[in-house]
C-alpha cells in the first residue's frame, strides 16, 4: 500500500495534499487500473485526517475521472478503454486461445463468420488510420507538459506528433477523418468527454479516433533525494510544465513539510530561474530543462558562492508506457 503523508500545519490545504499524491499514485500507475483505494476508515487510520475530509476528495477524484464508485464494493481506479483491469500476474491467455473464444462468443450472439470478419477488418482499419497521425492534447494553460510529451514521443516513436490544446481539439478533429489522442491521465477525462460531444453532434461513422492515456514517470530516485536532503535544505524545482510544478511543490511538501525551503520555476523564465540557482542547494530539474538550467549556471557560476547539485530525471513518460504505445500503433509487435 502507498503510504501518504500529510502535513497539518503547513500552508497547503490537508485536503490538496491528499489529492494530489492520490493523482500522482494513479498518473504514475503505483496505483492500477481497477486497484481498489483503501477506505475512508483505512486512510483515516494512516493520515490522521477526518473520514469527510477524505470522502470529499475521493468525489474529487470521481468527478475528475480518476475513480469510479461500485456500490457496495469500494471506490476503484478507473480502467480506460484499452486497458485492462487483470492482475499483472495473470497468466496470459494464448491468441489462438483468445481468437477462438471471441469468435465463439460473436457466433452466440447470433453473427455470421462472413460479419464477423467484416467487422474485425473495419475495425483494423479504423485503428491504422488513426495511428498515422499521433496528437498530444493537453490544457492551453500547461503548454509545457505537452511540449515535454511531444519531445520525449518524437525521440521514442521517430514519427511525427503535432500538439493541440484541449482548446482547439474540437476543431482540428472536424478537419480529420482518423487520429491517436494521446495525454497523460490528469486530462485524459477532458478529452472522452470532448470525443463524445463530438459522436453527438452525428459526426461521420467513417471517422475513427482514439484516446490512449500515457502514465508518468514514478520519480521515486528524486522522492528518496528528497527524503534523505537535511533539514533547512533550499530545494529548486524546475520544469518546462506549470502543472508538473505544482504538483511536485506539493508532494514535497507532504513528504518534509516546512523544514525545506523550496522553489520553483519554469526554465523559460529566466529570471526566476536565476533566482532559484542563486539560493538553491539541490535543483532537480525534468529532461527538458536540464541543458538550459546547466547553461544558466555556467553562466551566473562567477556569482555563485557554492555550485548547485542537478539532478535530471530521466523522463516524464513511464518507458512502459512507451513500449505499449508502439504497439498500440503497429510500431512493434509482441511474440506470438
Amino acid at each position: 500500500m502507498v503510504e501518504f503523508h500529510i502535513q497539518t500545519d503547513g500552508e497547503i490545504p490537508a485536503s490538496t495534499q491528499l489529492f494530489s499524491q492520490i493523482c500522482f499514485a494513479i498518473a504514475s500507475r503505483q496505483f492500477s487500473p481497477g486497484y481498489r483505494l483503501p477506505s475512508t476508515r483505512q486512510l483515516a487510520m494512516q493520515t490522521g485526517l477526518h473520514r469527510n475530509t477524505i470522502s470529499k476528495v475521493y468525489e474529487r477524484l470521481a468527478t475528475a475521472g480518476f475513480v469510479e464508485a461500485h456500490m457496495g464494493s469500494g471506490i476503484y481506479v478507473r480502467a480506460l478503454g484499452q486497458e485492462s483491469t487483470q492482475p499483472a500476474n495473470t497468466t496470459p491467455v494464448p491468441i489462438r486461445e483468445m481468437i477462438e473464444q471471441s469468435l465463439d462468443g460473436f457466433l452466440q450472439q447470433g453473427y455470421s463468420l462472413n460479419q464477423v470478419r467484416d467487422l474485425f477488418l473495419r475495425a483494423m482499419d479504423e485503428r491504422l488510420r488513426a495511428s498515422t497521425q499521433l496528437l498530444v492534447t493537453v490544457p492551453r494553460h500547461d503548454l509545457g507538459a505537452g511540449e515535454i510529451i511531444v519531445q520525449e514521443l518524437q525521440s521514442a516513436l521517430s514519427i511525427p506528433v503535432q500538439l493541440v490544446f484541449l482548446e482547439d481539439l474540437a476543431a482540428v478533429l472536424t478537419q480529420r477523418s482518423a487520429a491517436t489522442l494521446v495525454t497523460v491521465r490528469y486530462f485524459t477525462s477532458q478529452a472522452e468527454n470532448l470525443l463524445k460531444e463530438l459522436q453527438q453532434a452525428d459526426q461521420p461513422a467513417s471517422r475513427a479516433f482514439r484516446i490512449i492515456a500515457i502514465d508518468i514517470y514514478n520519480y521515486q530516485r528524486e522522492l528518496a533525494l528528497i527524503h534523505s536532503l537535511p533539514a533547512g535544505s533550499r530545494v529548486g524545482l524546475v520544469s518546462l510544465s506549470s502543472g508538473t510544478l505544482g504538483v511536485a511543490e506539493v508532494m514535497v511538501h507532504s513528504v518534509r513539510g516546512e523544514d525545506l525551503y523550496v522553489m520553483t520555476a519554469q526554465c523559460q523564465d529566466a529570471t526566476r530561474l536565476r533566482a532559484l540557482i542563486k539560493q538553491s542547494q539541490t535543483i532537480i530539474c525534468d529532461r527538458a530543462s536540464c541543458a538550459p538550467v546547466k547553461a544558466a549556471i555556467a553562466k551566473a557560476a562567477d556569482d555563485l558562492i557554492r555550485i548547485p547539485q542537478v539532478v535530471c530525471c530521466d523522463s516524464y513518460i513511464d518507458p512502459h508506457s512507451i513500449e505499449l504505445l508502439k504497439r498500440e500503433l503497429g510500431i512493434e509487435t509482441a511474440d506470438l
